[in-house]
């Protein structure tokens, strides 16, 4: 038997060794949770919190099923320590580790020792396995500069594997310059910038598993938000934090930030750059001012034995007092009935007891009683009120908004008229969420004669208070006296028994530890506003190529977008090296990306295949028939393909829809199309970049001069 199948046989029978110690750590977790399930000495929280935490544990333990363990350093003094996708320690042994976790500080040389630089190791080898089974190992010798280079072996034959239905963690095979932002300890915001295949998102998934791992107990109980350009792109990338045994994370896209919003449409370019800026607060602020009016005509209130009015000096009064409270809208109508209710109040009042009664009679207050239950449960009033200061919600505002070309005219923004109001845009997400904050609460609905009589509690309850002895009775009832309200909720409602992503993704008040956002450079000034409100402690990992901006709203330089939030708290770090596009194929795209972005350098390509890209002219009648071709001859081999095109074309997606997406071949149909959209370099450039190993070209009419190169 050789060395080498010495080695390999011994390597089979230590991972079989783990796998067996994993095997009794599940058991001994599945008992655990088993019983905490039938435990009734405790409290149901304390039983829920146990519950929970065994469940946590089975699910870490359940990732590992495969290459549970992928790599072993050999240290220079004769340590070895093993690597893997979980940390596994022997409670005989003082909890002697067994196996490192990839995120542990001992296993990082493993990705950045190098011959120049070993770190104290003399040898990395890793591990490649099929399940459970080894079936095969390479070693790296470090501390010498003609040191071998196997590891690399490992790296291409990832990179060059066929590629599947989503994509993978990269544990085994993160490389120095990954893993250098991956391990990043920064409390503010981190910007990754790279090309395509450079890896950007993958890193920002391993980084949020690291921070997950080395921040347990603060990031848990908040969760983790991934933005994604789209739902392709999510479920592209969804299966890797679960594959690093992280589940409290929410996938979410622009358009998913407003639960229970049903977005359905896009905006033309110049709307969504316009909703885009933040300019729109303005118009958002005065429409929400456009509806606090005064009556042109004073109101007219009769009552039982007299008749009083809301004049505009009244409403102007109570307008004031209410906008000066600070409170959002529809809180402040309280502020708003206050004061006509005072006013209207005492007129009455004084108009009843005229000639027979004064202030200091007893009778007064009795007759003001009476008029304060009389207005409590006026229909004219109500209506009035409703019409000077209407309660709104942000959907009603926004859709009154853009379907009267009156209020439009009014705050400025006529370019938003539209014919339907309610038909909800991915650039109106964030204009809605703006209005919630000036908004506030809205009461749900009840039937009409629950909330007559609910209204007419409340007015009597604001008017049987002296407006201007509000803040002076010392008898009133003080914070402190009050119940909190999570104790009372302890007390009575049952708990919430979903798991934290479902309970997060439902909840737009909801607070995030971290947030991830990918394809950042589409995102608009707006768009940074709602992130900041979902993570007020501004820890972020952003990631985008501005090459590969497409959005008139997006961003021009990182600075613009976060200078504003976070001013000297972030950070840049950028990938220079494409794992994922073969030289052979970045050679035209880079050509093209010196065209539009002549400041930018492509990344440099880790791997050459030899296969060229290819362009082939073919008639208009027969495009469909080379798409069939292609389509037919990639779904006999292994791996994923696309057609990418222009909108219009029969069977293929837009450029837009493959972002942040690989494929191992790709048939890009009618490029100078492409490039005569908006932002259709950007575009072109996405489509170009989208391979991993094969890419052709059709097209009809002659081919734009970048690509000409490559006919034949």
């Amino acid at each position: 038997m050789s060395q080498h199948e010495e080695e390999l046989r011994s390597e089979r029978a230590h991972v079989a060794g783990l796998y067996e110690r994993l095997d009794a750590e599940r058991a001994r977790v599945d008992t655990r949770y088993r019983q905490a399930l039938r435990d009734t000495s405790t409290s149901p929280m304390e039983r829920d919190v146990e519950v929970r935490a065994q469940a946590r544990e089975l699910q870490r333990l359940g990732v590992a099923d495969h290459g549970l363990c992928f790599g072993r350093l050999d240290a220079t003094d004769g340590e070895r320590r093993y690597i893997g996708r979980i940390g596994l320690f022997d409670a005989d042994d003082d909890y002697r580790p067994l196996l490192l976790d990839w995120r542990a500080p001992a296993a990082r040389p493993f990705y950045t020792a190098t011959a120049a630089h070993p770190e104290g190791m003399r040898r990395r080898r890793q591990l490649h396995s099929r399940g459970r089974r080894i079936t095969g190992l390479t070693d790296e010798v470090l501390g010498r500069p003609d040191g071998e280079t196997a590891g690399d072996a490992a790296l291409l034959a990832a990179v060059n594997a066929p590629r599947g239905e989503g994509m993978r963690d990269i544990v085994a095979t993160i490389q120095a310059e990954q893993d250098r932002i991956i391990r990043f300890d920064h409390p503010g915001v981190l910007v990754i910038e790279g090309g395509p295949g450079t890896g950007k998102t993958v890193v920002a998934l391993h980084r949020v598993a690291y921070l997950l791992y080395t921040q347990r107990e603060r990031m848990e109980r908040s969760g983790v938000l991934v933005v994604g350009p789209n739902p392709q792109f999510l479920n592209h990338i969804g299966r890797v934090l679960p594959s690093l045994g992280e589940s409290d994370v929410v996938f979410a896209t622009t358009g998913d930030l407003l639960p229970g919003l049903r977005v359905t449409a896009e905006d033309a370019p110049e709307i969504a750059e316009l909703k885009g800026s933040l300019k729109i607060l303005d118009v958002l602020r005065a429409a929400v001012a456009d509806r606090q009016r005064l009556p042109e005509q004073p109101w007219e209130i009769e009552l039982e034995d007299v008749s009083v009015r809301i004049d505009a000096a009244t409403a102007e009064w109570a307008r004031e007092e209410a906008r000066d409270s600070g409170l959002p809208h529809n809180e402040a109508r309280a502020v708003f009935v206050d004061v006509v209710g005072y006013v209207l109040t005492e007129r009455a009042t004084a108009r009843i007891g005229r000639g027979w009664l004064t202030r200091e009679d007893e009778e007064w207050g009795n007759v003001r009683e009476e008029v304060r239950a009389e207005l409590a449960e006026h229909r004219g009033l109500r209506e009035a009120i409703d019409a000077l200061w209407p309660e709104l919600t942000p959907q009603q505002l926004l859709a009154e908004l853009y379907t009267s070309p009156e209020r439009l005219r009014a705050v400025g923004a006529e370019a938003l008229l539209r014919g339907d109001g309610e038909v909800w845009t991915v650039s109106d997400v964030p204009l809605l969420d703006e209005l919630v904050d000036l908004l506030g609460e809205v009461k749900a609905p009840a039937a009409e004669e629950d909330s007559e009589a609910e209204y007419a509690a409340g007015v009597l309850e604001i008017l049987q208070v002296e407006r201007h002895d509000l803040m002076d009775d010392e008898d009133h009832l003080l914070a402190q006296d009050l119940l909190h309200a999570e104790d009372l909720a302890e007390r009575f409602v049952e708990r919430d028994t979903r798991e934290l992503a479902e309970r997060a993704a439902a909840d737009r008040d909801w607070t995030y530890r971290h947030v991830v956002v990918d394809e950042a450079q589409e995102l608009s000034e707006m768009d940074w506003r709602v992130l900041m409100r979902r993570c007020p402690s501004r820890s972020f990992t952003v990631v985008g190529d501005l090459a590969q901006r497409r959005s008139a709203a997006g961003a021009r330089t990182w600075a613009a977008m976060l200078d504003r939030y976070v001013p000297g708290r972030w950070a840049y770090r950028e990938l220079t090296v494409n794992y994922r596009t073969p030289a052979e194929i970045m050679r035209l795209a880079a050509g093209l990306l010196g065209e539009f972005a002549p400041g930018v350098t492509p990344p440099d390509s880790v791997r050459s295949n030899g296969v060229e890209p290819w362009c082939r002219q073919v008639a208009v009648s027969e495009m469909s028939g080379a798409i069939a071709d292609f389509t037919s001859e990639e779904s006999e081999r292994e791996g994923t393909s696309v057609v990418i095109g222009p909108p219009g074309i029969p069977g293929a997606v837009t450029p837009t829809a493959t972002k942040g997406l690989e494929f191992d071949a790709v048939l890009l149909v009618e490029p100078a199309e492409i490039l005569r959209t908006p932002r259709g370099a950007a575009d072109l450039y996405v489509a170009l970049t989208r391979a991993t190993q094969r890419l052709g070209i059709l097209h009809t009419g002659p081919l734009p001069d970048v690509l000409r190169t490559r006919e034949g």
